[in-house]
């Protein structure tokens, strides 16, 4: 695949991601909760990749069962818990805050990696993992507590959604060394619903997907923030560096405040700002430093 090619894919998936919010609140208006959303938007996407299957992808469908915990990892302890961390934020806070507290995802890749990948912690990381604190200080309202409308609880799923976030990076990239982007993509969902579907008991709803809009909002949220966007980004992280993918992935926050501001009015304060411009900074600055190590290290070897 063409470098720009592989660049643009996860340009637009990481935008279809900054999505998710517009499916997310037109759901919550039907009256259903987080774990609700994250098991239809698990159910949707395995339905579209069940018929991709069908029509293109049949000889991707085996799986070895020591292979098994990288999907486990990447349907239950990532989606499933990421997802329910950032639609509970989303109700709890604005759109442009829970994304920009999801996008701590790369401050605990490096924190994660340190202490059991045995990846480096120099002073630039140490530098940005600060200035990503410092910006969540900022973007929780700390500066000016009397005025935060942010609580506690929604503060937590916010950076929960961030190391749930995260783990997908870490889980996929070790699941790439043995599988095609769409085979990893389908056993993520496949997990996710066997864990969410009898969880939630989703079946009890089932009427309410008979009214249009809410079969919409299905729809989309399992096709355009689900399906296409894991299956671009996939496709590219076979071809770019985990860093790099990191980097161009931060189109996200940037579609989900456009959306946020232009669809749903929200208003951002000035240290809200800050702080959003802070974390975005330290996550290009922790993901260049770590492709600049890369680079020096094939210029030693």
């Amino acid at each position: 695949m063409n470098k720009w090619i592989a660049y643009g894919s996860i340009v637009l998936g990481a935008t279809f991601w900054g999505l998710i919010a517009f499916f997310v609140k037109g759901l919550t208006k039907y009256g259903f909760n987080s774990m609700e959303i994250t098991a239809i938007r698990a159910l949707s996407a395995l339905i579209f990749l069940i018929i991709l299957v069908l029509v293109k992808y049949r000889n991707e469908v085996n799986v070895q069962v020591k292979h098994l915990p990288l999907f486990i990892g990447t349907g239950i302890f990532s989606i499933t818990f990421f997802n329910w961390c950032y639609f509970t934020a989303i109700e709890e806070m604005s759109i442009s805050i829970a994304v920009i507290l999801l996008y701590t995802a790369p401050m605990f890749v490096a924190v994660l990696s340190y202490f059991f990948l045995h990846e480096s912690m120099n002073r630039k990381k140490i530098l940005a993992i600060i200035g990503t604190i410092i910006g969540c200080a900022f973007v929780s309202g700390i500066t000016d507590i009397s005025n935060s409308q942010i609580t506690i609880f929604g503060l937590i799923v916010g950076l929960g959604s961030g190391l749930g976030y995260a783990l997908y990076t870490i889980f996929s990239k070790i699941a790439l060394k043995h599988y095609s982007p769409f085979s990893i993509t389908l056993y993520t969902f496949i997990m996710a619903s066997a864990f969410l579907i009898p969880f939630t008991q989703l079946w009890e709803k089932i009427d309410s997907f008979f009214h249009t809009e809410v079969f919409l909002y299905s729809l989309g949220l399992g096709l355009f923030p689900t399906v296409g966007a894991y299956m671009l980004y996939t496709t590219g992280l076979k071809y770019v560096e985990g860093s790099t993918a990191s980097m161009l992935a931060t189109v996200e926050p940037i579609a989900a405040f456009l959306l946020g501001v232009f669809v749903y009015s929200e208003v951002l304060s000035s240290f809200q700002i800050i702080g959003a411009l802070l974390i975005i900074i330290s996550v290009l600055f922790v993901n260049y430093e770590r492709k600049m190590d890369k680079k020096n290290d094939i210029s030693l070897s």
